[in-house]
């Protein structure tokens, strides 16, 4: 089994988002590049009452597209979710820059073939200035194959930024 539910941007940009929100934390992955899991207590804290969540997702913070948009401000910012089990499963992504939606949301369902531009999260990470170099893909050049679960990635040298 495969879930991940996780904002991906440079570490700076990922400050400006999580701000005063102490049971966030940063993982780096390279490429200048670190994730913020979308661990319960993150998604409560960020969650507006009332308010419309992120469509295609499935763990979005209520209004959290607002979020991400104006932390785009300071650097390109990517959602993204996964979750796989026996190698069957979906993938979606959308990438915010400058205030706008330059990426998605980009949706691959289950059973659908891989797009020939690549899955939604190697896409989103494209955008972000992933190179895949001599990797399968941009998911395989930051390693976001190495936990299997959202909340593994808290177990792995997490810092506050």
């Amino acid at each position: 089994m495969y879930c991940l539910q996780a904002v991906i941007a440079a570490k700076p940009v990922l400050s400006e988002l999580i701000g005063s929100v102490e049971d966030a934390h940063v993982v780096p992955l390279g490429q200048q590049l670190s994730l913020l899991p979308m661990t319960d207590v993150l998604f409560d804290a960020l969650t507006v009452a009332g308010a419309p969540e992120l469509d295609g997702f499935r763990k979005t913070p209520a209004r959290f597209d607002r979020a991400l948009a104006a932390c785009s401000a300071h650097g390109p910012v990517a959602y993204v979710e996964a979750e796989y089990f026996g190698g069957v499963g979906t993938q979606s992504a959308q990438v915010w820059d400058g205030g706008e939606v330059v990426l998605g949301p980009v949706c691959l369902a289950e059973g659908q073939p891989d797009p020939s531009d690549g899955t939604p999260i190697s896409q989103a990470l494209r955008r972000l200035g992933v190179a895949k170099g001599n990797h399968v893909d941009e998911f395989d050049a930051v390693a976001l194959g190495r936990h299997r679960d959202t909340d593994d990635w808290l177990r792995s040298r997490s810092s506050r930024p």
